[in-house]
């Protein structure tokens, strides 16, 4: 497996492989939270946290909460870190950032 996921949120990936993970939500009393129908789920990667645009963003499908990163996202991409979240946006329009603001780190791989 190239990718690990730290304790803190951090993301190493070589550049250009395939990325999954699931992902888990909890509510304010730290029982496992559902999303329903209308909901979505999204996972941004971003150069900075001062960027005004994405490199990538994703949908991840509630029916899963599984996040693939394909290798497309990542093969053009510098070594090095970048920033990344996840976000909920509710049917009601309510949104929630689930996970804020972590670190992403492309690392190199043999040509």
């Amino acid at each position: 497996m190239s990718s690990t996921v730290k304790e803190n949120g951090t993301i190493s990936l070589t550049r250009g492989d395939t990325f999954y993970a699931k992902i888990k939500l909890y509510d304010q009393y730290d029982d496992t939270a559902t999303l329903q129908e209308g909901d979505s789920l999204r996972f941004a990667l971003a150069e900075d946290y001062d960027s005004t645009e994405y490199l990538t963003e994703i949908t991840i499908p509630i029916d899963t909460m599984t996040l693939r990163i394909p290798p497309e996202a990542t093969k053009s991409l510098p070594f090095g870190d970048y920033v990344y979240d996840i976000q909920v946006t509710f049917a009601n329009g309510d949104v929630d950032t689930v996970i804020p603001r972590k670190v992403f780190r492309i690392l190199e791989e043999v040509v």
